[in-house]
């Protein structure tokens, strides 16, 4: 565990400036990558929650129609 340490001491001791340029167009698309992805996930969770939702609903009609037989 003491290397590991060490490493990430190391690491973070000997790091440089990029001295780079990070125009005001870049934080737009970041944010609107990460909304993008939020909606994703939503939208593929909705999915399988209808899905699930509609496997018991078929089963609760199907046991109604044997009930009313």
């Amino acid at each position: 565990m003491k290397k590991f340490y060490l490493i990430i001491y190391l690491y973070f001791f000997f790091t440089s400036n990029a001295y780079a340029y990070l125009d005001p167009g870049t934080g737009s698309v970041i944010l609107s990558a990460i909304v993008a992805g939020i909606v994703a996930i939503k939208s593929y969770w909705y999915l399988i929650l209808s899905k699930i939702k509609n496997i018991f609903k078929k089963k609760n009609t199907q046991e109604d129609k044997e009930k009313n037989i």
